[in-house]
């Protein structure tokens, strides 16, 4: 086991310098480039990786541009997240095959990647959404039998998780629009974005409509907690909260596809049930 959470960190830091320069280039719609600085300047090899960069002295371009704490915390997390997925498809009870195991790492760098562009952008893209899909839908068709859910579930799940969340992004505008009114100004932002509804669709169809329902409990207690959080933290920071100021709402989607995925039946024994399927 040891020698296997050595091999999967590796691969995992490696996978969080692909997810840094997906994150780089994506939002600005540019194809894929090797990894840069801020100011455009091409890293040198040793820079590639964010943890190289900060460790051997090569964060900061030749004109001054330097590298953030994101590219080595979003190696380290990637790492980390690939390392629990062995240590979680590893326990008997689980049973998980190594093709499911297989697709659960590939998962991991899809759900860090959103986070980060959903964190520093606001955007939750269709190029990385479309693929995760049809990847999510691969998934099901091979293996049913070792993890549901099956492609019929997922399916249903997809199109759960699309209804609920549109309907929920369309009564954004609604409340806005009302609050608008009451308010006598124009409110441009929503509490619910469209890539929202398609992060939502991705988890229906990676978990099934099933533990979906799970998953959308999870996700608005931890998005009222770290609502909640946030504005403790602006208060104590001495700053005034601004009414309806944008907060991404991607990362809580992601964390509870990703405890739902992961530790699904862990949940349901906290319920006295059989894990949901």
């Amino acid at each position: 086991m040891a020698g296997s959470l050595i091999l999967i960190a590796i691969i995992g830091i490696l996978t969080g310098g692909v997810v840094n320069a997906l994150a780089d280039d994506l939002p600005r719609r540019q194809n894929p480039r090797l990894p840069h600085y801020p100011d455009d300047t091409p890293r040198p090899l040793a820079a590639w990786l964010g943890l190289s960069a900060f460790l051997l002295g090569k964060r900061t371009s030749p004109n001054g541009a330097k590298l953030s704490w994101r590219y080595p915390i979003t190696e380290i997390v990637t790492a980390l997240l690939m390392m629990l997925v062995v240590i979680k498809t590893s326990e008997p009870e689980l049973q998980v095959s190594a093709l499911q195991g297989l697709f659960w790492l590939i998962y991991m760098a899809i759900f860090v990647l959103i986070t980060v562009i959903d964190l520093e952008h606001k955007l939750i893209l269709f190029v990385v959404i479309i693929p995760s899909a049809l990847l999510a839908l691969v998934d099901a068709l091979l293996t049913p039998a070792q993890q549901p859910p099956t492609l019929v579930d997922a399916v249903i799940g997809g199109v759960s998780g699309f209804l609920v969340f549109f309907l929920m992004y369309n009564g954004g505008f609604l409340f806005t629009y009302v609050m608008g009114k009451m308010r006598g100004q124009e409110i441009h932002t929503v509490a619910f974005g469209y890539g929202d509804v398609m992060m939502a669709t991705l988890s229906g169809l990676m978990l099934g409509w099933r533990p979906l329902i799970f998953t959308m409990f999870i996700t608005v207690f931890l998005g009222a907690f770290g609502a909640i959080v946030y504005l403790i933290t602006r208060s104590l920071l001495g700053k005034r909260y601004s009414a309806f100021t944008a907060i991404p709402y991607g990362p809580y989607i992601v964390a509870g596809t990703l405890i739902m995925l992961l530790f699904s039946h862990n949940v349901a024994m906290m319920f006295g049930s059989r894990p949901p399927s």
